[in-house]
């Protein structure tokens, strides 16, 4: 169905992780590719903080390993992008730039932060230049192991 997809993975559970890895390779053309994207948010005034210059690079590195892992666990080939930023612009951007079909990522419980603020969700569906699919199952806290969830749910 879709030729390239970007497959955003965020610091949700590992339920959901796995949920969007698999939708993903199931709406996939064959030959299509599949961008695992992650994005970690940029620290404002971080040279006014005590968190290290290397701290962007280790993460980084930390969730490309884990994302890599998770995409051979489920055994779905996929190109690995971690960047820092603003997620919603680069989701949109890394879209833009890879010529996308679709943009597959998941949404949460909506809080008093998202009415005020509005939600990355929100802004990627009104700024995407292509179709986007939000998983909107909510996985259940009893279900998840802490095991399970720990490995990308730490990104």
């Amino acid at each position: 169905m879709y030729r390239t997809i970007i497959c955003c993975i965020g610091m949700g559970s590992r339920q959901t992780a796995n949920r969007l890895l698999r939708r993903a390779a199931a709406l996939g053309d064959e030959g299509g590719t599949i961008v695992v994207m992650h994005v970690i948010e940029n620290i404002p005034h971080r040279h006014l903080t005590d968190i290290p210059e290397e701290f962007e690079t280790a993460a980084i590195i930390d969730a490309e390993r884990k994302l890599a892992a998770l995409c051979k666990e489920l055994d779905v080939p996929a190109v690995i992008e971690v960047r820092v930023g603003v997620a919603a612009s680069l989701l949109v951007s890394a879209a833009r730039e890879r010529a996308a079909d679709l943009i597959l990522l998941s949404s949460h419980v909506p809080d008093i932060t998202d009415y005020v603020f509005s939600s990355i969700v929100g802004k990627v569906v009104r700024h995407a230049g292509c179709s986007v699919l939000i998983d909107r199952r909510l996985d259940h806290a009893g279900e998840a192991s802490a095991a399970q969830t720990e490995g990308v749910a730490s990104l």
